[in-house]
């Protein structure tokens, strides 16, 4: 299955590697994601619903991030810090 990474961050694409998600091979970095991207996929990161439901499963980081470092670009130490594991989703559109 195609694996497409959604996300501006390079901080995040170095966790997921760090943490097994990822590896060099098997992932397709992207910032903005269109419905030819996602269709199919394994998504992971953050996507509008409509877009989710094209994807045959989204994968997303959880994050419990202090009000002080929200909005930041997070180090990777932070990123450590304040992850709390991947939960992955299938999404389907009903009507």
């Amino acid at each position: 299955m195609k694996i497409v990474v959604i996300t501006r961050h390079q901080t995040l694409v170095t966790y997921l590697r760090e943490i097994g998600v990822l590896t060099d091979a098997d992932a397709n970095v992207i910032a903005q994601a269109t419905p030819d991207d996602v269709r199919d996929a394994h998504v992971i990161g953050v996507l509008p619903l409509h877009l989710a439901a094209l994807a045959a499963q989204v994968t997303t980081l959880d994050l419990e991030v202090p009000p002080e470092l929200r909005g930041k670009e997070l180090s990777i130490e932070q990123l450590r810090e304040c992850a709390r594991g991947t939960t992955t989703y299938v999404v389907r559109r009903v009507s």
